[in-house]
């Protein structure tokens, strides 16, 4: 049975919006006749439609009348135009849930004329249903509508509720902008059995089951990252030596910095700053 009522409407088909599309119908949350899309690439309509047999739209203002919740999945660059078309064009009891980095619930209120907004941060992963998203609702949003909020975010992977917006500015560096330093980290795993001798497939599949096991291990165990790494570690041995070069380059501090960094840029641009 649906957990979800009523239509829901996405202002654009790309990659997270149609990450939240195919786990909604596989999770049965919605029934394809149940989603629209709003998208301005021909090509892109038309594989929406024929994968999963939503709607498709190419007018928004058209595709959100009478949606009960309104998923806004296109670029910051384009929400002026986006805002344009859908102000005075929502229902009244329209949910709008955004999943745009750095745009602030206060924006998106002025800009919409629409008080019933959710700001979600999620992050790339969410593509293959393993994402992480942090959200937060303004004022105007009921039980109710979290409760929507949340089955929609949830489909993507885990959903953490937040109650003040300042925390997606450091969901933004940590879970939003953590996909990319952990690819770094993979890269140079990668690279670094290529350098010691195995060939890059070979380097691949041990760095990407290593670290997904160490993942796992970790969930399972419950234990915290230092007990499990002292247990991998014998006096004077190689994880030991290891440890010690990558104390010394810094690398615990530099992926702080790095986390930090990002969410004091998420701040920026939150604010308009350059």
């Amino acid at each position: 049975m649906n957990q979800l009522h009523g239509n829901t409407t996405f202002i654009g088909g790309g990659a997270m919006g149609e990450a939240i599309i195919g786990s909604l119908i596989s999770q049965q949350l919605l029934g394809p006749t149940q989603i629209c899309v709003s998208e301005p690439v021909p090509a892109r309509r038309e594989f929406l439609k024929d994968t999963y047999g939503v709607k498709t739209e190419t007018d928004n203002a058209r595709a959100a009348n009478r949606a009960s919740v309104v998923v806004l999945a296109v670029k910051p660059q384009v929400l002026d135009l986006v805002m344009a078309d859908l102000r005075g064009n929502l229902s009244q009891d329209a949910l709008v849930i955004s999943i745009m980095a750095g745009v602030r619930i206060q924006t998106l209120q002025s800009g919409l004329g629409h008080d019933k907004i959710v700001r979600s941060m999620p992050n790339t992963p969410a593509q293959v249903g393993q994402g992480m998203t942090v959200w937060t609702g303004a004022a105007a949003v009921t039980e109710t509508d979290r409760a929507a909020a949340q089955a929609v975010l949830e489909a993507m992977g885990q959903a953490i509720y937040v109650a003040e917006e300042h925390y997606l500015d450091m969901a933004t560096g940590l879970s939003g902008s953590g996909p990319g330093f952990v690819y770094l980290l993979l890269e140079a795993l990668i690279d670094a059995g290529v350098h010691i001798g195995f060939s890059r497939d070979q380097s691949r599949q041990m760095v990407l089951q290593t670290v997904a096991g160490s993942v796992e291990l970790m969930r399972q165990s419950g234990l915290h990252p230092a007990d499990l790494r002292n247990r991998v570690t014998s006096p004077a041995g190689t994880t030991a030596a290891g440890t010690l070069a990558l104390e010394r380059a810094g690398v615990r501090s530099a992926l702080i910095d790095a986390v930090d960094t990002a969410y004091r840029r998420s701040k920026e641009l939150g604010d308009g700053s350059a």
